[in-house]
């Protein structure tokens, strides 16, 4: 299975991204949406997963977006949440891949065992960071990941 991430997009969904993107099962947008158009293009090219931002915060369209959720995958979950700082402590047991955003700083990386993923900022550039998507797929070992860098 391939999953989208993609991140603090700010209201700007580049075309990049989407081609990055297509062909994805399914994706999961970890917040910083900024626009709900936004959300309508990239329910066009899979089942979206969601999480507010910070900045999406009393925007009336994303009131009702959860601040977390544990997104399962057979036998694995993912954990999704918009800042590192509300990832708990302990996760449950089927958690393999955190997912956050939230830095603009693309990031994998592993810690006891389960990896952690921001995709990185694909809407507009913030000081010299990349512009970036990320990549979830099923390997022989359990999820792996990979950043892209767009444009």
């Amino acid at each position: 299975m391939k999953i989208g991430i993609i991140a603090d997009t700010h209201g700007l969904l580049r075309p990049e991204a989407i081609v990055a993107l297509r062909g994805c099962e399914q994706l999961i947008h970890a917040g910083d949406i900024g626009k709900p158009e936004i959300l309508r293009d990239l329910r066009k090219l899979a089942p979206l997963h969601i999480v507010r931002g910070n900045n999406d915060r009393g925007l009336p369209w994303a009131d009702g977006l959860p601040d977390h959720l544990l997104i399962p995958f057979g036998n694995w979950a993912v954990y999704l949440t918009h800042e590192m700082a509300h990832v708990p402590k302990v996760l449950p047991d089927s958690v393999r891949v955190v997912v956050t955003g939230h830095s603009h700083k693309p990031l994998l990386q592993t810690k006891g065992g389960v990896l952690f993923v921001n995709p990185g900022s694909a809407g507009p550039r913030r000081f010299k960071l990349p512009v970036s998507v990320a990549l979830l797929e099923t390997g022989p070992t359990g999820p792996e990941a990979r950043l892209l860098t767009l444009g």
